[in-house]
C-alpha cells in the first residue's frame, strides 16, 4: 500500500476530472440551447454526448465517494478495494469524456494531463496490477463478512440483523423454487410475515401506521432491509417494498388529509398490496404522451386502455393507474391525474374481474426470463369505475399526476440502488465460494490472478456501490439527494449486471445451469437497468437534462 498515491492525491486527480466535467458540461449545455433555454429537439440531436456525460457524473460521484472511504477509519480490504475502483474509473471517466470533448471539439489537454500525472500512472500500475489483485482476492477470502462493510447505528444494526435472519431463513430455502417453477410469492411463508415485520410500511409516517419518522423520510432503514431481503430473492422478497413506497410517497405528496388517513394505516399492514400502472404498450418511458383515457361519469371515472409491466398486479388490491383526465393531448404530462382503482387479489398468471355495473379489468402475466415470483402483467381496463374519492388529491390533485408519480419514483430508484446492492453481494459471495472449492488443474481456481482480478474488480465495484448508496440515502434523509439518487439508481444497477456477469462467468459451464443460484442472479440483475426508469430515459432525460440546466444558471449567475 506504501506504493500508491495519497487519499489527497487521488482526490485532487478527481477534482482535476470533475473541473474537465464542468467546461463539457457547460459547453453541451450551450450546445443544446436555443433562445436562453433548453431545446428538445437540440437534446435529442446530443444524446450520445448526454448519455456520456450522466455516466461520467456517475462514476466519478463513485469514485469520490470511494476515496472518501480512504480518509475513514476503513480496514486495509477496504482501502484496497477503494483503489482498485478509483485506478478503474479514472479511465472510465477519462474516456466518457474524451468522446465528449471530441463531439464538442473542445481541447483535451487538461484531461491528458490528469491521465498522465505521476500519481495517476503510480495508481492504475499498482492498483491493477496482478500482484496486488491476487493479494487483495486474498483477503476477501478470508473474511468476506468485511467487505464493503457500513457502520450502522444500533437501531439499524438491529433491522439488518432480523431482516438478514429472515432472508437467509425463510427466502432463501424458497428462492429457486419459486424462480424455475415460476410461482406467485407465497402468502404463508413471506408475505404474511414481511407484514408483520412491518415491511410495508417502511415509507409512511408513524401517525399513518408506518414506521417512518414524521418529520422526514427514513430511506436508510428502507435500504437497509432491502438490500438484506434483495441478496435471497430480487423477486421474492426484495422488491416487496417498492410498489407500496411509490405509492406512499405519492399520497403523501399529493394526497388529501382523508385520502392519507384512508390508505396509508392499510397500505402499511399489506392489506391491501399494491401494483403501479404507469407503462403502457406503444409509449414505455414517454409518460407525457400516455393514452390511458379517464372519462367523467356520475360519481367517479370509466378508464379504458391497456397499461404493461404492471408489476404484482394480480396479487395487488389496489393499483396507481397514470390516467389522462384531461382530453386535450396537447397539455402532455399536464392532462394526467392518479386514480386508485381497487380490485380483488388474485393468485397466478391472469385474472379477470368484472365490476357490479359491467366494468372490466383483465390482466395476464409477462413470461420472463427472471424476476419471477411478483410476475409482471398485461392488464387491459373497459369502463372500470373509480370513484371521485380515489383520484388522489381528489378535484385538486387533477392534472397533477406526473408530478405526484415522479415523487413516488424519487424513493423507487434509491430503493432500487438497494437492490442492486443486494444481488451484487449474493453473486460476489457466489463466486468466490466456487473460485475457493473449484480446482482446475490442480489448483483452486482463486489462486490464478486472473480469476482473483476479478474477484477483486467485482468486490472493488461492488464496495464503491455500496457505499455509495448509503451515502445518498443519509443526506436524502436530511432533505436532499434527489440528484445523486438517480445516479446511484444508474451506477448502481450497471454494475449488478457486471458483477454478476462475472460471477456466472467464474462458474463456468455451471454457471449456465438453472441449479446454480448464480444464474438467476444474473437474469434478475438484467431488469435492474429498465425498470423503475430505464437507463437511457434517466441518464437523458433526468440526470443529463438537470446537469444541463444547472449550468445554464451557473452561467447567467
Amino acid at each position: 500500500m506504501a506504493d500508491l498515491p495519497s487519499a489527497t492525491n487521488t482526490a485532487t486527480l478527481l477534482q482535476s476530472l470533475r473541473n474537465v466535467l464542468a467546461v463539457a458540461t457547460s459547453a453541451l449545455a450551450q450546445r443544446c440551447t436555443e433562445n436562453g433555454t433548453l431545446s428538445s429537439a437540440q437534446l435529442d440531436a446530443q444524446q450520445v454526448s448526454s448519455f456520456e456525460l450522466a455516466w461520467a457524473n456517475a462514476e466519478l460521484l463513485a469514485a469520490e465517494r470511494a476515496v472518501a472511504v480512504l480518509g475513514e477509519q476503513s480496514s486495509e480490504l477496504e482501502q484496497r478495494l477503494a483503489m482498485v475502483f478509483v485506478a478503474e474509473a479514472l479511465t472510465l471517466i477519462r474516456d466518457r469524456l474524451e468522446s465528449i470533448l471530441l463531439d464538442l471539439n473542445l481541447p483535451d489537454d487538461k484531461l491528458s494531463a490528469v491521465h498522465a500525472d505521476a500519481s495517476s500512472r503510480t495508481l492504475r500500475r499498482v492498483a491493477l496490477s496482478d500482484s496486488f489483485l491476487l493479494e487483495t482476492a486474498q483477503l476477501l477470502s478470508r473474511d468476506p463478512s468485511q467487505i464493503a462493510r457500513i457502520s450502522l447505528n444500533e437501531d439499524l444494526t438491529m433491522v439488518q440483523d432480523m431482516f438478514s435472519r429472515f432472508a437467509s431463513e425463510a427466502v432463501a430455502p424458497l428462492a429457486e423454487e419459486i424462480h424455475r417453477h415460476d410461482l406467485i410469492v407465497p402468502e404463508a411463508e413471506l408475505l404474511q410475515p414481511l407484514r408483520e415485520m412491518g415491511v410495508f410500511g417502511l415509507s409512511i409516517p408513524e401517525q399513518y401506521g408506518g414506521s417512518a419518522p414524521d418529520d422526514r423520510d427514513d430511506n436508510m432503514t428502507m435500504v437497509v432491509v432491502t438490500e438484506a431481503l434483495s441478496e435471497a430473492s430480487l423477486a421474492a422478497a426484495g422488491s416487496l417494498i417498492t410498489r407500496p413506497e411509490i405509492l406512499s410517497r405519492a399520497l403523501l405528496a399529493g394526497g388529501t388529509e382523508a385520502q392519507k388517513k384512508n390508505w396509508l394505516p392499510r397500505i402499511a399492514q399489506g392489506n391491501p398490496l399494491c401494483g403501479i400502472a404507469i407503462t403502457e404498450p406503444d409509449y414505455g418511458s414517454d409518460v407525457a404522451s400516455l393514452t390511458m383515457r379517464g372519462t367523467r361519469c356520475e360519481g367517479g371515472w370509466l378508464l379504458n386502455g391497456a397499461k404493461t409491466w404492471c408489476t404484482f398486479a394480480g396479487k395487488a388490491g389496489v393499483m396507481m393507474v397514470v390516467t389522462r383526465t384531461d382530453p386535450d393531448k396537447s397539455k402532455g404530462y399536464k392532462g394526467l391525474s392518479l386514480l386508485l382503482a381497487e380490485k380483488p387479489s388474485f393468485e397466478g398468471h391472469e385474472f379477470d374481474h368484472v365490476q357490479e355495473g359491467g366494468g372490466r379489468i383483465i390482466g395476464r402475466a409477462i413470461p420472463t426470463i427472471g424476476y419471477r415470483g411478483m410476475h409482471s402483467f398485461d392488464v387491459s381496463f373497459e369502463n372500470y369505475f373509480v370513484p371521485d374519492a380515489n383520484v388522489i388529491g381528489e378535484e385538486g390533485g387533477l392534472g397533477k399526476g406526473f408530478y405526484y408519480t415522479m415523487a413516488g419514483m424519487m424513493g423507487g430508484r434509491m430503493q432500487t440502488a438497494a437492490r442492486a446492492s443486494g444481488v451484487m453481494r449474493a453473486a460476489l459471495l457466489a463466486g468466490l465460494r466456487y473460485a475457493e472449492e473449484r480446482k482446475v488443474f490442480g489448483s483452486p481456481l482463486i489462486d490464478y490472478s486472473l480469476t482473483s482480478a476479478k474477484l477483486a474488480k467485482m468486490a472493488a465495484r461492488y464496495s464503491a456501490s455500496r457505499h455509495l448508496a448509503y451515502s445518498i440515502a443519509e443526506l436524502l434523509d436530511q432533505g436532499g439527494g434527489r440528484m445523486e439518487a438517480s445516479l446511484v439508481k444508474l451506477f448502481a444497477c450497471r454494475s449488478a449486471e457486471l458483477v454478476t456477469r462475472e460471477a456466472l462467468q467464474i462458474h463456468g459451464g455451471m454457471g449456465y445451469a438453472e441449479e446454480m443460484p448464480v444464474s438467476r442472479y444474473f437474469v434478475d440483475a438484467r431488469v435492474l437497468s429498465i425498470f423503475e426508469g430505464a437507463e437511457e430515459t434517466l441518464a437523458l432525460k433526468v440526470i443529463a437534462r438537470s446537469l444541463l440546466e444547472a449550468a445554464l444558471k451557473e452561467q447567467a449567475a
